[in-house]
């Protein structure tokens, strides 16, 4: 059986006695980001600040829904479509991401001395590449 399936590591952080976190390395415009690996998140979203860092150009346009979860179900969201995104050796051509303010999310990693995250890796990503996850091994493998 052929496949072509790439398996990523999985960095697992301590949120000091608030669970774990998994972590994983993308690249986007040739720079490595941290995003978390999020099974509960309906789709892959960003935060604006740090996107707007990665690439000025990034064409953030306002949504007219607003983003549940996060503990809010008033967070206003944008959306911006991220080109040539590297999941390890996987290119992924093209991405509609959602666009949050994840600021608190940043604040609280640099306060527990992890580094800040691009996002969150959602079930959009997971569902259309069959994702498997294995804790025990700290790996994610995309088919």
């Amino acid at each position: 059986m052929a496949t072509n399936a790439i398996t990523v590591p999985l960095h697992i952080i301590d949120l000091h006695g608030d669970g774990f976190h998994p972590i994983l390395d993308i690249t986007l415009l040739g720079k490595t980001y941290k995003v978390v690996l999020d099974t509960g998140a309906s789709r892959t979203a960003f935060d604006h600040d740090v996107l707007i860092q990665a690439n000025q150009q990034a064409a953030i346009v306002a949504s007219e829904r607003l983003s549940t979860g996060l503990g809010t179900n008033t967070m206003q969201s944008a959306t911006a479509i991220v080109e040539n995104m590297m999941i390890g050796d996987m290119l992924i051509a093209e991405l509609e991401v959602a666009v949050l303010d994840l600021s608190t999310i940043n604040i609280a990693y640099r306060e527990m001395g992890y580094a800040e995250v691009l996002g969150v890796l959602g079930s959009d990503i997971l569902m259309k590449y069959n994702a498997v996850i294995d804790f025990g091994k700290k790996t994610l493998k995309l088919n």
